[in-house]
């Protein structure tokens, strides 16, 4: 029964969704939008269409998974190095000014300093999958506002992490040495990435090539994107 519900949501959803990005396509709206309309329409504040919320949810994040790694496999560390002025200068000032402004407006309004801060953490993060999406549609991620802008995510994801470190403290829930262990633990995780990239994981990709099993390679590329995510 479980499985038939399944594919029910997921027959409507691509129906539905087909519909909604054909007729924005004719009059020129990005697919990104018509696919966000079409979630509206079909989740629980719209038409509430799919019964099966969980397991759609768990889809769509690999969905967001395989995006952005597809995305990324267009980027180094060399040019991110290169991006470095985008990243910290452009995309550090773009954060600290939206956290700054929005703090001091919702302090205003809410009168409680937590609530403001977490407000402007909030206002300050944009959303890489679509972001990247357009700008990767229309070819534009090399171009001078592409930088830019993949810049300016690229700090925003970077700031997620502390942003997630600094809300239990500011509700009273954690202290300043359990936000000194995660801090270590995520430098040490991120440390291992980087010089996995550089080194394990093409010698891996190298000797899984070497056997030319295409099956092979596909479960590898899996395991490395799933397995990072």
């Amino acid at each position: 029964m479980h499985e038939i519900i399944f594919l029910q949501s997921l027959i409507i959803i691509l129906g539905i969704s087909a519909v909604v990005v054909f007729a924005l396509h004719r009059i020129k709206v990005p697919s990104v939008v018509g696919f966000l309309l079409a979630g509206i329409l079909l989740g629980p504040y719209g038409l509430h269409l799919i019964k099966d919320i969980r397991t759609i949810q768990v889809f769509a994040e690999i969905g967001v998974i395989i995006l952005l790694f597809t995305i990324g496999l267009e980027f180094s560390l060399s040019k991110f190095l290169k991006m470095r002025t985008e990243v910290f200068g452009i995309g550090g000032l773009q954060v600290l000014l939206t956290v700054m402004f929005v703090t001091f407006i919702s302090y205003q309004w809410l009168g409680d300093y937590n609530k403001a801060v977490f407000a402007g953490f909030l206002t300050a993060l944009s959303s890489t999958a679509i972001v990247m999406k357009q700008l990767s549609d229309k070819g534009e991620i090399d171009s001078p506002h592409g930088r830019t802008s993949v810049g300016i995510l690229i700090f925003q994801d970077l700031c997620i992490v502390p942003f997630m470190l600094f809300i239990p403290i500011m509700s009273g829930g954690g202290g300043f040495a359990d936000l000194t262990i995660t801090f270590a633990k995520a430098f040490a995780l991120i440390s291992i990435m980087i010089l996995s990239a550089k080194w394990v994981v093409p010698t891996l990709l190298h000797q899984v090539v070497r056997t030319k099993n295409r099956e092979l390679f596909v479960i590898t590329i899996l395991i490395l994107c799933f397995g990072i995510a």
